[in-house]
């Protein structure tokens, strides 16, 4: 049996080796960082972690069958994101639009309609008018001015070589004298008389908005505007009236000088 103080020193020796134990576990919890978290914390972070992931796809609407996307990525479907939505289907229709009009382009010899009539030389001053913005003006069609629309489409359809004149007007005179009588052309030009039309003025009012020729005579071929009566003078005096014509109406117009024989009685 041992003796008592053997007893008290192993007593002893055991108490010291707790305590220093125990003093070692305090200290090395001390110098860790203390985890703070809990289950709710836990909870929200997973939530937010999911939302996040899917904050980018489809949302269904209000309708059936109708999507709209966090365009805006600020993590909901709102107002906002209506509007963009809303601003993109427009930009792809415009282009479509576009596109149609594109491939709907008239063939280079067809008579233009009146509102792609472009005028030449004098006849284009006038032309491409714009407000203040920059922007086209476009005037809202009534029911006379597609009357003029209809009448003068009709019109460009008559002959390639159109003579919008006026009965009494020295200048027109001038024109139907130069191209009805000292040329031959086939097919031979359509003389509008504007002060017997009954939509004359309106006639002419269109086509200085077309062309930015407000007077007469104003001669067209193939839809397009060559100018007046001192225009063509001098394309003639220039031996250029021929080539000009038969270039703007292609293969549909001939046209030469008309060659008068005369001699005297001896």
């Amino acid at each position: 049996m041992p003796s008592a103080r053997r007893v008290r020193l192993l007593f002893f020796g055991v108490l010291a080796l707790v305590v220093m134990t125990l003093m070692y576990t305090s200290r090395l919890r001390q110098s860790q960082e203390r985890d703070t978290r809990t289950l709710g914390d836990f909870y929200y972070k997973t939530v937010n972690g999911l939302n996040k992931a899917h904050g980018d796809q489809a949302v269904m609407g209000t309708k059936a069958g109708q999507t709209t996307q966090d365009k805006d990525r600020d993590g909901d479907v709102d107002e906002d994101d209506e509007q963009l939505a809303r601003e993109m289907a427009q930009r792809l229709k415009d282009a479509e639009q576009k596109a149609k009009d594109l491939a709907n382009a008239k063939s280079p010899n067809r008579p233009d309609a009146p509102e792609k009539i472009v005028g030449i030389g004098s006849s284009a001053d006038g032309q491409g008018k714009k407000d203040e913005g920059g922007n086209s003006v476009e005037a809202q069609e009534t029911d006379e001015e597609h009357a003029v629309e209809v009448t003068l489409n009709d019109i460009l359809k008559k002959s390639p070589v159109i003579i919008f004149s006026k009965s009494y007007c020295p200048y027109s005179k001038r024109a139907k004298g130069l191209l009805l009588e000292k040329y031959n052309i086939d097919p031979a030009p359509y003389v509008v008389e504007l002060d017997e039309h009954p939509l004359g003025p309106q006639i002419q009012t269109r086509l200085g908005e077309m062309t930015g020729r407000r007077t007469v005579p104003n001669i067209m071929v193939n839809g397009k505007s060559i100018g007046g009566s001192d225009d063509i003078a001098e394309l003639d005096r220039n031996h250029d009236l021929v080539e000009k014509i038969k270039t703007l109406g292609g293969k549909r117009v001939e046209m030469k000088e008309r060659f008068i024989e005369s001699g005297s009685n001896l």
